[in-house]
Formats: structure tokens, C-alpha cells, sequence
């Protein structure tokens, strides 16, 4: 019989793993709460035309990637509809901004999600068909402050500290403007002409994008087109002085907040909705896909699927991508084990031992369990794996109180007082 296999370019997430998912989606949904961030959970399908009149009808994700079927009438005098499983989110929320009235109380709202999307392209490392994203909008009438160059540093200072309250060192934010719908018709002319001549040279996917949306062009990523997209015209040189001076501000209050940013003139993003400000924050060890997240701002997005004027700005990063990240570097490791495995000397100790792991964790220790079945070379090779440190338990500990724990990264064993356990594997074994 043929064993059923998840479907290519979808996975499963053991707990060795999904601890460090948990960490990550524990420590944003902390660190957007302190910016006054609140959830919101949106449908996993949409209708069609949500994602096609918001990501636009050109760019890959709608010709290429999206998950859609028809969804068949039940009766004759129901229409059909074409339903589309989530490429990403930040249409959904815009979406739900709308339908329920969000922006009558003339509030601006900050609103942030975690959860899957779908997208039908090559699976490669970081990348699959149903990926985890976390995300945030920042969007509101614009009485609410929403267009404010304020609002776009304010949510790039918030994703530098998220990046290092994760762990992660040596990031770098990549920034740009890609200015108004003016300016973008604009440097879309200038594109045309400087294409014209040599389009010819370049994949197929460009020859189309020059025809149909030319600032698609930059998102290329053929390495033989790159010396000709090298000598394209920047956007920044399209940009009116509105434009100008609002990344002038944003860059600004960024320069007053201590983070640190690279100018990128080819930083366009892929999505049609993005106006203005546009960043990256990108990381080595992701090698050549070596983006963590991305976002910009979109003030023209809540109008064009049928809402009122709404400007926003938001970001997404997917979480394959933080892992990744964090697994390479040596201090994530800790974080895929218990703080500790007690080790029982006989069955008879069993019992004690659960009630000493009932006490660590009820202190907030994460604690394995071992069987007093086993040898005392077997627990240590089974808390060698999965703990950072081992306790043995044996009747000379039960009576005296006093606890017997070897600190697996220093090879340390030391007399601990049972009162003094918790404390001492919160800190003392973590060395």
C-alpha cells in the first residue's frame, strides 16, 4: 500500500521545532502589545476579486501563484464564485477594516495578525506553499494621524526591536520611496523608454512586465538581467516634493530613534498596492532569499477594493524565514530544550519525582521527566538530548533535601538545597 505523504511544498511541524515557532509568536504578540497593537483574525479564503483589484492583476501572485476554485451554486438562482485561498493578508484586513465600519470612530487602528497563507510556487529552503506569516497595519482616516511619516519609523523602530528581543543580530533594514501614483506613472514612463532598447536581452517574465507593468521589472531576480536593471532609471528621481519630503521625515525620526538603515533606490516591492515608503529588513545567513520581512506604505489600497480613504502602512515577515535565522545561530539551540530532567534512582522514587516536577514547573521551569526504570547511564543520555541540565534523584536527595545537578554546557556538578532548585536552574544552569 502506497504511503499518503504531505503534499510537496507543504510540511509538518514536530516539537523540536515548533517550540521555537512559539517562541517567536509569544514574543511578537508581546512586543505589539506594548506599541498598542490588537489582533485581528481573518478568513483563510477570500473572494477572488479581493486579492486581484488590491495585489494587482499583473504581478505573479495573481497570474501565477494563487490557489482559486469556483465555488458552485446550489441553486439555480445563486451565482458562483470564484473563491481564492490567502496569498497574503494585508488585502483581508483592509478588507475587514472596511466591512465593519472600523474607521468611523475615528480612530486610527493598529491591528496585527499571525496565521498561514498560501501561495502555488516552487518550494525551495524558507519558502513553501502554505507559509506562516506575522503581520501588523497601521491604517486609519486620515483625520487619525495615518498618513503621518511618523506612523511609518514609529512600526520600523517596533520591527528593529522585535528582531532583537528574538535574538537576531546583524540585520539590516533596506529602505526606499516608490512616491504617489503621480510619481509612479511617471518613473513607469521612464522605464518604458529606457527599456525599449534593450527589453530584448532580457527573460521572458521582463518582456512581459515591460508591456504590462514595467516596475516589475526590478523585482527580477535572473542574475543575467541585473546589469541591465543596474543602469534603469532610480525612482527616487520621479519623486515630487510631497513625496520627497515625507521620506525626508521618515528617515528623520529613524536618524532621532538610533536605527540604523541602507538606502536601496531598486527596492520597489512586488505588491501593486505599496505608495511611498518601502523597506526590507534582510539577513546574511538566509544566503541569496535574504529577506526576513518586508512592507510599505499603501494609502490608496482601502479606495481601490471599495472603501473609504484610508491610509495605512504594514509589513509581513514569515516565520520559515525567523527560524531558519534563529537555528543558525548558536544561542537558539538552548531554546529547543527543558531546563532540566530529573532522573529518579528506582521506581520507587517515581512518585517524588513527579511531585518535584510538578514544583519546577509550577515556578515556570520547563522540565522532562525521566523513569526510574532506567540505568543512570540511560537518564543521562536521554537528558544529554533534551535538557540543559540533569537532577538526580535518589533516597540520600529525598531525605536530605539536598540535590545532586551536573550542568550539561559547563560538565559542572553541583549540591543544590531543594528550596534553592528552581532558582538555580533559572540561572545558574543557563551558563
Amino acid at each position: 500500500m502506497t504511503i499518503i505523504k504531505a503534499v510537496r511544498g507543504t510540511r509538518d511541524l514536530l516539537p523540536a521545532e515548533t517550540a521555537l515557532w512559539n517562541r517567536i509568536e509569544t514574543t511578537a504578540r508581546q512586543v505589539f502589545a506594548r506599541y498598542n497593537f490588537g489582533e485581528i483574525r481573518t478568513p483563510l479564503f477570500e473572494d477572488t476579486a479581493l486579492f486581484a483589484r488590491s495585489v494587482g492583476e499583473e504581478t505573479d501572485i495573481v497570474s501565477k501563484e494563487m490557489y482559486t476554485w469556483e465555488d458552485r451554486a446550489r441553486a439555480q438562482s445563486e451565482k458562483t464564485q470564484s473563491l481564492t485561498l490567502r496569498p497574503e493578508n494585508t488585502a483581508g484586513v483592509v478588507r475587514a477594516y472596511i466591512e465593519h465600519g472600523l474607521g468611523e470612530s475615528g480612530q486610527l487602528q493598529k491591528l496585527y495578525y499571525i496565521g498561514p497563507q498560501f501561495r502555488r510556487e516552487r518550494p525551495q529552503k524558507g519558502r513553501y506553499r502554505q507559509f506562516s506569516q506575522i503581520g501588523a497595519e497601521v491604517i486609519g482616516p486620515p483625520s487619525s494621524g495615518s498618513e503621518s511619516p511618523l506612523r511609518d519609523a514609529e512600526v520600523l523602530e517596533m520591527l528593529a526591536t522585535l528582531l532583537d528581543e528574538l535574538g537576531i543580530t546583524g540585520w539590516t533594514l533596506e529602505l526606499n520611496s516608490v512616491g504617489s501614483a503621480a510619481d509612479r506613472a511617471r518613473y513607469n514612463d521612464a522605464l518604458r523608454a529606457a527599456l525599449a532598447p534593450v527589453v530584448g536581452q532580457m527573460c521572458v517574465d521582463c518582456q512581459r512586465r515591460a508591456v504590462t507593468n514595467p516596475l516589475r521589472v526590478l523585482d527580477c531576480k535572473v542574475p543575467a538581467d541585473q546589469p541591465i536593471i543596474d543602469t534603469l532609471p532610480v525612482i527616487a528621481d520621479s519623486l515630487d516634493g510631497a513625496s520627497r519630503a515625507h521620506f525626508a521625515a521618515v528617515t528623520a525620526a529613524l536618524d532621532a530613534a538610533g536605527v540604523a538603515y541602507t538606502l536601496n533606490h531598486r527596492l520597489v516591492r512586488g505588491l501593486d498596492y505599496y505608495t511611498r515608503t518601502t523597506f526590507e529588513f534582510t539577513h546574511g545567513g538566509l544566503g541569496a532569499q535574504n529577506a526576513l520581512l518586508g512592507g510599505g506604505r499603501y494609502d490608496g489600497l482601502s479606495e481601490a477594493i471599495g472603501g473609504p480613504k484610508a491610509p495605512g502602512i504594514g509589513f509581513a515577515m514569515g516565520e520559515d524565514r525567523l527560524v531558519l535565522t534563529l537555528q543558525a545561530l548558536e544561542s537558539a539551540q538552548k531554546l529547543l530544550k527543558a531546563d532540566a530532567f530529573i532522573a529518579s534512582l528506582g521506581e520507587t522514587l517515581n512518585p517524588a519525582a513527579l511531585a518535584l516536577a510538578r514544583e519546577l514547573r509550577q515556578a515556570g521551569l520547563r522540565i522532562e521527566l525521566g523513569e526510574g526504570s532506567f540505568r543512570l547511564k540511560k537518564s543521562f543520555e536521554a537528558a544529554d538530548k533534551s535538557a540543559r541540565a540533569i537532577v538526580i534523584l535518589g533516597e540520600d536527595e529525598l531525605q536530605s533535601g539536598i540535590l545532586t545537578v551536573k550542568t550539561f554546557s559547563t560538565g559542572a556538578q553541583t549540591k543544590v538545597p531543594r528550596a534553592e532548585l528552581a532558582a538555580f536552574l533559572n540561572n545558574g544552569s543557563q551558563v
